[in-house]
């Protein structure tokens, strides 16, 4: 049986995961290698364990939003250019 840890307990993990000190550069690759989706289990395990989840998360909004934006422009680029009538 595994062992119930108090409330109280259970955000300590947590806490240690946010005060991590990840790099920006490290944090910026995970990101777009999880947007292509190809990592290693040993890559991904690193990261889990130096990356700071908050830094992630803003990271992969940020991803998301740019990607968003350059199919939008893409697709007003190839609709104005005429190619797609």
């Amino acid at each position: 049986m595994s062992e119930q840890r108090p409330p109280e307990e259970q955000g300590d993990g947590l806490r240690a995961a946010a005060a991590r000190k990840g790099s920006l550069l490290g944090t910026l690759r995970a990101v777009a290698w999880s947007f292509l989706g190809i990592r290693k289990g040993r890559g991904y395990e690193q990261d889990v364990s130096q990356l700071n989840p908050v830094h992630v998360i803003v990271a992969g909004v940020i991803g998301a939003v740019i990607f968003v934006l350059v199919l939008v422009v893409l697709v007003k680029w190839i609709v104005g250019s005429g190619v797609a009538t």
